[in-house]
C-alpha cells in the first residue's frame, strides 16, 4: 500500500483535530500518514489529538506556519497539504487585525511558495462562507464575488485569491472549501454554540446579538470533514467547493433550540449591543460538490446538537480551562 504524507496546519484546532482524528480513525481511508503543524494559540489544544497521540503514522510539530524554515522542512516530505490554521473569531479580529492578516494572509504565502518548492501535489485551502459577505436571499454559488465585511473575512478572502493565484500562475494544485457555520463537540468556548452550552450549563445568561435575526447555516464537523476529503481525494485543481449543513436558522432560533436542549428558559437569555458590521444572513450553494463528489449532509440538525450538548455535558475537564482565554 502507498501512504501519503498530508500535512496538516491548525490541526490541533476545533475542525483541524477532527480531521486528524478521522483520517487515522477505524473508518479513516488507512493510506495516510499525518504531520499536524500547530502553533498551539489560545484555539490549540494539544489534547484534542490525544486519541491519535500513539498512532504510528502521526507526527505533532508545534511551530508557527510564518516560519519558512520549519515549513520547508516539513513540506519536503509532504505529498498533500490541508490547511485550516487561521486566526478565525471575528469579535478578535474588530478588536485587532493585525494577527489575522499575519496568519492568515503572510502564513498561507509561506505555506504556498513551500509547497510550490516541494512539488507537493494537492494543496486544499479551507476557507469559510463568509467571504461572501451577507446575502438577503438565494445561496452563493462558488463563482459569486467576494464581499468580505470584517477584518477576519477580509484576510481570509485574500488568503483565498493568493491560493487560487498559484494554481494560475504556478500550477500549484489549489482546491479551496468553504464552509458555513460549523457545529460539534471540542469547540473553543467562545463560538456560539459552546458559548451558549456552557454558560447554561454553569448557570449563568447567554448574550443574544441585537434582535437574533442573523440567519446562519448550521454544518455538523462530521459532515465538514467528509466534505474535505471528498475534495483533497476527487476535487479538480483549480477549483472552490461550498461545504454546507442544509440547517439555516436565525440566532434566536438557534438559542432557542440550546435553551431546550439544556434546560433553560428565556429568562437565561441576555440581549447585547450587536456585534459591529454583523452580516444578515450566510447561505452556500453545495450543488457543485454534491453533483461532482455526490456529498450530502448526514447528520440532522436536532440529532447533532444533542449529541453536542451531551459532549460538553460529560466533558467539563475539557472545557472549564478554555473559558478564561476565550473573548466573551
Amino acid at each position: 500500500m502507498t501512504v501519503t504524507d498530508v500535512l496538516v496546519t491548525g490541526g490541533a484546532g476545533f475542525i483541524g483535530s477532527h480531521y486528524v482524528r478521522t483520517l487515522l480513525g477505524p473508518q479513516g481511508p488507512g493510506d495516510v500518514a499525518v504531520t499536524v503543524l500547530d502553533k498551539l494559540t489560545y484555539a490549540g489544544n494539544p489534547a484534542n489529538l490525544d486519541p491519535v497521540r500513539s498512532h504510528p503514522r502521526f507526527t505533532f510539530v508545534q511551530g508557527d506556519i510564518c516560519d519558512a524554515p520549519l515549513v520547508d522542512s516539513l513540506m519536503g516530505r509532504a505529498g498533500h497539504v490541508v490547511h485550516f490554521a487561521a486566526e478565525s473569531h471575528v469579535d478578535r479580529s474588530i478588536r485587532g487585525s493585525t494577527a489575522f492578516v499575519r496568519t492568515n494572509v503572510m502564513g498561507t504565502q509561506v505555506l504556498l511558495d513551500a509547497a510550490l518548492r516541494a512539488g507537493a501535489r494537492t494543496f486544499v485551502h479551507i476557507s469559510t462562507d463568509e467571504v461572501y459577505g451577507s446575502i438577503a436571499e438565494g445561496s452563493w454559488p462558488e463563482e459569486h464575488p467576494l464581499r468580505p465585511t470584517s477584518p477576519y473575512s477580509a484576510s481570509k478572502a485574500s488568503s483565498d485569491l493568493l491560493a487560487l493565484s498559484y494554481h494560475r500562475t504556478h500550477g500549484l494544485d489549489v482546491r479551496v472549501t468553504r464552509c458555513s457555520n460549523n457545529y460539534g463537540h471540542h469547540h473553543f468556548p467562545e463560538k456560539a454554540i459552546p458559548l451558549f452550552v456552557t454558560n447554561l450549563l454553569d448557570g449563568k445568561k447567554v448574550p443574544l446579538y441585537g434582535d437574533g435575526r442573523n440567519v446562519r447555516d448550521w454544518l455538523h464537523i462530521d459532515d465538514h470533514v467528509r466534505g474535505i476529503e471528498l475534495v483533497r481525494t476527487g476535487g479538480r485543481p483549480g477549483e472552490i467547493y461550498n461545504i454546507g449543513g442544509g440547517t439555516e436558522l436565525t440566532n434566536k432560533e438557534l438559542t432557542g433550540y440550546l435553551l431546550a436542549e439544556c434546560g433553560a428558559d428565556w429568562d437565561m437569555v441576555e440581549y447585547v449591543a450587536d456585534r459591529k458590521g454583523h452580516d444578515l444572513r450566510y447561505s452556500v450553494d453545495c450543488t457543485k460538490i454534491r453533483t461532482e463528489l455526490g456529498y450530502r449532509p448526514r447528520k440532522d440538525f436536532a440529532t447533532g446538537l444533542a449529541e453536542t450538548v451531551a459532549w460538553y455535558r460529560r466533558h467539563r475537564h475539557w472545557w472549564e480551562p478554555l473559558k478564561d482565554r476565550a473573548v466573551l
